[in-house]
């Protein structure tokens, strides 16, 4: 960013305002029709080698295969899918993400419409940070309305908007070529555009959910539940060895201002209160849905996906039948079911045995031992019985040996057995007890900015995930590279020698709460809910200061702040339960108007830059190289929140 003013600009023609955060974000790319060869994707693909030979093979006559060479290829377009490719490509790798539907954020998505959860920030006081608090930000800011489709097309804009981004939709990967024990290249499928792409990368990342990039390779995998003979865990015994959770379909419905009837169609199952006994539908449940109807745990979710469709439809049918024509909820009159997905949300199929296998014992303490930590989960351990909606006789969820957060390692996202593959989301390297946990979506996600930035310094260094791991200087500096990206770890603090904050002395206008100026330079970001050990305030009424000084000039061209985006449940959801604790806009806590002023060896002052509309919690601001004995930043005004809070302040040559 240049000296001058962020001026407001609309995201894809949404009225809020553009906010300006973690990094610049654009419109999708402008340009010619699709199907012309001066399109965004056919560059992208150009550069990426893209070649098209005719036909595939000669029982394919039909399809053309495409040769790709990138540096990362992430199969996998959930939420752990986006942030791996995100934050591979903002470390410079150029990035192939193929998804298998025409959507990405997996069970996020508008074709499943569940919300994206995992440490439970009303406890805390802290979120996860990075790249998925960027989403939820954002999401938050510029789709206030809460529409699915909106949230489906912010992920898609943040992906294709990033230049080192080639993104295929509508495409499964379908097979792999082995080079011993590394992966060579793997093979894609779209019979949408009769395409078999061959896609050749250094290091290739599993974030599928159900493994399919790992078993192609022919890695270990683990599936369904363990028992406590295994790895010694008390919580293992819930239901039998070898069942999993099972897949639900959600469905929403709207008020209106007349009663609105429902005939249920014949093949609808009837529902009786002996099977509702154990499964409320009160609160929200009516405009939202139930995630407990749900099915497939003593089967396998993705061979009999067909039928579990047919199956949960048939009950999401019923369970509306009763609600709405059993006399017992009058307040359902006026209600009509608004969508029902087509589309079945996995939650357990495989997992890929990494180089170790996170378990019960890590969540509740063992965490603390980890040092190879690169990501932060929360949410509790949360099994659901193997029969689902059929498990009438028992609650649809069993949550406790609740933590209110655990550090994940780095060593539980590569595979033990081919080399150059890590993985993220689901499918992480765990036992199912410690699955129950980590499997919710806010997790995956910082699971897959951990292993895009492992993969984007394994390729800069010509190392394998596992060489990363065992080398104690790279595994800092991949530390230090997601703490300054703003990605969580409990216990890890700043320490980047190229911090030029860190040699500075702070002073401020003022100081509200009991904080300090120089708590922004505590190497840690984040802090519980009471506490602003690691936290500046100041009273907002008026405009306000915090300075960095150093004792002899120093050569700066970009400066980060990282501000405090508040404590609730920040998410993309039409839950009653957590909209009544959200705020729909830019979140009033952060700060939203502030100037970056550097006084050069001369005495001068020099605006570097001007940030106007900030919705974010980082902020990066780039500028022409100056030679600055201070440099200061002037707050003028938040979203709303009566105090300027400001976490950590950083500056780069």
């Amino acid at each position: 960013m240049t000296k001058g003013s962020m001026k407001r600009r609309n995201f894809l023609g949404a009225s809020a305002a553009y906010m300006f955060g973690y990094s610049l974000i654009v419109s999708a790319p402008k340009g010619a029709a699709a199907f012309e060869p001066t399109d965004e994707r056919s560059r992208r693909l150009a550069a990426l080698g893209a070649s098209k030979s005719a036909p595939y093979a000669p029982n394919e006559k039909l399809m053309k295969k495409v040769s790709l060479e990138c540096d990362v290829l992430v199969a996998g377009g959930g939420l752990a899918g986006i942030c791996a490719a995100i934050s591979a490509a903002r470390h410079g790798k150029k990035v192939v993400l193929v998804q298998d539907r025409s959507r990405l954020g997996g069970n996020s998505s508008s074709e499943i419409k569940m919300h994206p959860l995992g440490v439970k920030s009303p406890r805390t006081g802290w979120r996860e940070g990075g790249l998925i608090e960027e989403l939820k930000l954002e999401n938050a800011a510029n789709n206030p309305q809460l529409s699915w489709e909106m949230w489906d097309l912010l992920l898609y804009d943040k992906c294709v908007s990033e230049k080192n981004i080639t993104l295929i939709l509508d495409t499964s990967l379908c097979g792999v070529a082995m080079d011993g024990d590394k992966i060579a290249r793997a093979y894609a499928r779209s019979d949408t555009t009769r395409h078999i792409y061959d896609i050749k990368a250094k290091i290739f990342v599993d974030c599928t959910g159900d493994s399919r990039l790992a078993m192609e390779a022919g890695a270990e995998v683990m599936s369904g539940r363990d028992g406590s003979a295994k790895f010694g865990e008390s919580f293992a015994d819930f239901d039998p060895v070898g069942t999993r959770q099972g897949s639900s379909i959600m469905f929403t419905s709207k008020l209106y201002d007349k009663p609105m009837p429902y005939k249920p169609p014949v093949w609808a199952k009837k529902i009786t209160p002996e099977q509702m006994k154990f499964r409320s539908i009160k609160g929200d449940g009516l405009a939202y849905g139930y995630w407990w109807i749900e099915l497939g745990g003593d089967g396998d979710a993705i061979a009999d996906n067909e039928m579990l469709r047919f199956e949960l439809l048939s009950i999401v049918m019923g369970v509306w039948d009763y609600i709405k024509n059993s006399g017992r909820y009058p307040e359902a009159a006026n209600r009509a079911i608004d969508t029902v997905s087509m589309v079945t949300g996995r939650r357990d199929t495989y997992r890929i045995v990494g180089e170790r296998i996170m378990t019960q014992q890590d969540i509740m303490g063992g965490w603390r031992n980890f040092d190879d930590a690169v990501a932060v989960g929360g949410w509790s351990m949360d099994d659901h019985p193997a029969k689902g909606f059929y498990a009438s006789d028992r609650r649809p969820c069993r949550q406790f040996g609740e933590v209110p957060f655990y550090n994940i390692g780095l060593s539980s996202l590569y595979s033990k057995d081919v080399k150059n593959l890590m993985m993220a989301g689901r499918n992480i390297s765990c036992s199912h007890v410690a699955f129950t946990s980590t499997r919710v979506m806010s997790t995956c996600a910082v699971e897959g900015q951990a292993v895009g930035t492992a993969a984007a310094m394994c390729i800069d260094e010509g190392l394998l995930p596992a060489q990363l791991r065992a080398d104690k200087s790279k595994l800092r500096a991949l530390q230090q590279a997601l703490l300054r990206d703003d990605q969580t770890i409990i216990g890890v603090r700043n320490e980047d020698p190229l911090d030029l904050a860190r040699s500075a002395s702070v002073s401020a206008s003022d100081s509200a709460d009991g904080s300090k100026p120089e708590n922004v330079l505590t190497g840690i970001a984040i802090d519980s809910r009471k506490s602003v050990a690691n936290r500046w305030v100041a009273d907002a009424s008026a405009e306000r200061w915090l300075k960095l000084s150093w004792r002899t000039p120093v050569k700066i061209s970009s400066a980060q702040l990282t501000f405090f985006g508040g404590y609730p449940e920040l998410s993309m959801t039409h839950s009653d339960y957590l909209l009544k604790h959200m705020h729909r806009g830019a979140q009033k806590e952060l700060v939203r108007d502030f100037d970056i002023v550097a006084e050069l060896e001369d005495g001068s002052e020099r605006v570097l830059a001007s940030v106007r509309g900030n919705a974010q919690r980082l902020v990066r601001a780039k500028f022409e190289t100056v030679s600055a004995k201070s440099l200061r930043f002037d707050f003028k005004a938040t979203n709303g929140d009566p105090r300027f809070v400001v976490c950590e302040v950083r500056a780069y040559a």
